[in-house]
């Protein structure tokens, strides 16, 4: 249901803690957007209340918590990993269903700290590479936090991998891959990626579902060239921060790799993209 109710939904009062707000008052106290707000209520930093007829209304004590994840987003450059670590959130999501299993963080934790150890890394010189904390790095590497897309591209581009490298490798290669055979390459919950084809490819073809709200994490960038085919639902890409396209079903778009990308679903439902990289450094 929408959110785009202008009005205040309770009267105010003098009474701190008594007064709430509608999100579209929220979003322009914030300078976000409305739905930065429900991406940041999916990824479980806020859970705002609601009036019977399903509107979301947030306390001040709410809007002096969202304050504080705003600052920690702008001064100290945080993602939502981190700040959900530093709140002490990490691990009250659920994982996404879907075909196939999902991966095993504990094999994903082992493997990043594997390959620090092996590039003789300390976490301060990881954290100072990518721009992530040391607190958010010890976490991942302990099972604490799940990584978003954008902080494992981060993390592969420092060791000398990719993405694929974190995850079970594939028992062999196969020109038919059937749905419960595909590997799934996230452990966030809202995103789920499964890789269409295995072997020595070049071409690395993946199917996305992003729930509403759900995001890349930030922005990464790699070599090659990318094509994105939605399937259903909608996807808002930015390219380098300066285009802005927001995808529809059946449309496409086609961009160098080599562009700093993010993404979102701002969209009411599941977007599913068809999305292929080459080469396969995904």
């Amino acid at each position: 249901m929408a959110d785009t109710n202008k009005r205040q939904v309770a009267s105010p009062s003098k009474k701190r803690g008594s007064q709430h707000y509608n999100i579209s008052d929220v979003a322009k106290l914030l300078e976000v957007s409305p739905s930065t707000l429900r991406q940041w209520e999916h990824m479980g930093l806020m859970k705002p209340a609601r009036t019977p007829s399903g509107y979301r209304t947030y306390s001040v004590e709410q809007i002096d918590r969202l304050k504080y994840i705003q600052r920690l987003r702008t001064e100290k450059n945080l993602n939502t990993e981190a700040i959900l670590h530093l709140l002490g959130a990490a691990g009250q999501r659920k994982p996404m269903p879907g075909n196939g299993a999902a991966p095993d963080s504990s094999l994903i934790a082992r493997k990043l700290r594997k390959l620090r150890k092996d590039h003789q890394l300390t976490l301060s010189e990881v954290a100072a590479k990518t721009n992530l904390s040391i607190s958010f790095l010890s976490s991942l590497e302990r099972r604490q936090v799940n990584a978003s897309v954008a902080t494992l591209r981060k993390l592969s581009s420092v060791y000398g991998t990719n993405i694929l490298s974190f995850f079970e490798a594939s028992d062999r290669a196969s020109k038919l891959i059937r749905p419960r055979q595909r590997k799934q390459l996230s452990n966030e919950p809202g995103v789920r990626i499964e890789l269409l084809a295995q072997g020595q490819i070049s071409m690395e073809p993946h199917l996305f579902r992003i729930s509403p709200g759900a995001t890349s994490g930030g922005s990464y960038h790699h070599d090659g060239e990318e094509c994105v085919y939605v399937i259903g639902g909608t996807c808002e890409f930015w390219l380098d921060e300066v285009e802005h396209y927001v995808l529809n079903e059946g449309d496409t778009l086609y961009f160098s790799s080599a562009q700093a990308h993010r993404w979102s679903n701002p969209g009411p439902r599941e977007a599913v993209l068809l999305w292929v990289n080459t080469p396969a450094t995904f």
